[in-house]
């Protein structure tokens, strides 16, 4: 593991020119893709909180109105 820790911090420090051009494109494609990561991981996140609590809440009023319809 140190190894693999160890090379990978020399090669990180150790940088050449690359003489490459990278155009806008690259950067708005990175911005595309960074901003749809995050929106997948938000409804992700949405959808395990926000459904089970409205089907939560659901049963509660159906419950509730089973109770009132005894009453009654």
């Amino acid at each position: 593991m140190f190894k693999l820790i160890s090379s990978s911090i020399i090669f990180c420090l150790i940088t050449t020119s690359s003489f490459a051009y990278l155009g806008p494109g690259v950067g708005g494609g990175v911005i595309a893709a960074t901003i749809g990561i995050m929106v997948a991981i938000f409804a992700a996140l949405f959808g395990l909180i926000y459904f089970p609590i409205v089907k939560l809440l659901k049963k509660r009023k159906e419950k509730k109105d089973q109770q009132q319809n005894k009453v009654d």
